[in-house]
């Protein structure tokens, strides 16, 4: 995954996925510091960086850490090799005004349990008064026909991709089927889909109130229609 993730094709590396996001979240952080929960190669760390934001991050992955190590900006990020859910930043520097947790990577935890740990992870690290922020895909249950478990969301003549949708557990999976030169691959990524409002009760559970959700990062109203939602939890200041 790390040596394909900086996909300059792909729409979440456009400067109209990324700028928003540096931006919404510089405005939160002040004159503070941050932390991205699974940093990955800097997609979004490297533009708040050059925003004049103390940036840390926690990745499981070396190899997505040494892609970003290798960009400009890389080697003044720290980064904490471990589970975002459980492990802390290694910096003595204070608490973090903000942290955040983009492009769906919350339901890379597997378990309501790790979801759980993760706010209450990222409300030990947060200053009173600072705030959590997660991007995720609202589950698309209203896709599904009765009997139905698969959701596609990309065909074409060499490529398929399609959720799978247990909704008995909410544990879905990301599937993609390719043709390269006539010969297929297969690869499945396991998730765990959450409701908004399952968000807004574990971040109650850390001690944490939701301060706003927007449809994305440009602040559009979140309503039933929306696809994806941008929220904002709060770490009281007393």
């Amino acid at each position: 995954m790390a040596a394909r993730y900086d996909d300059p094709s792909s729409h979440m590396f456009t400067p109209a996925a990324i700028e928003p996001a540096a931006d919404f979240l510089a405005e939160l952080a002040g004159d503070g510091r941050a932390l991205e929960l699974a940093i990955g190669t800097g997609r979004i760390a490297l533009p708040l960086s050059r925003r004049g934001v103390e940036v840390h991050g926690i990745d499981m992955s070396r190899a997505m850490v040494a892609r970003l190590r290798a960009k400009q900006g890389g080697d003044a990020i720290g980064v904490t090799i471990g589970d975002f859910s459980a492990t802390r930043a290694e910096t003595t520097d204070g608490d973090f005004s903000v942290t955040y947790l983009v492009y769906n990577t919350i339901m890379n935890l597997t378990s309501q349990e790790a979801q759980v740990a993760c706010f209450r992870n990222v409300a030990a690290q947060l200053a009173p008064g600072g705030t959590f922020v997660i991007e995720v895909s609202v589950p698309r249950l209203r896709s599904l026909p009765p009997g139905q478990n698969v959701v596609p969301f990309h065909t074409s003549p060499t490529r398929w991709a399609f959720d799978v949708y247990d909704v008995a557990t909410q544990a879905t999976s990301s599937n993609y089927v390719e043709v390269v030169d006539g010969r297929g691959s297969y690869r499945s990524i396991p998730f765990r889909y959450v409701w908004p409002s399952e968000l807004d009760l574990m971040a109650q559970l850390a001690g944490m109130r939701l301060r706003e959700r927007w449809d994305g990062w440009t602040r559009e109203p979140f309503t039933s229609e929306s696809t994806k939602h941008v929220s904002v939890w709060e770490k009281p200041t007393a």
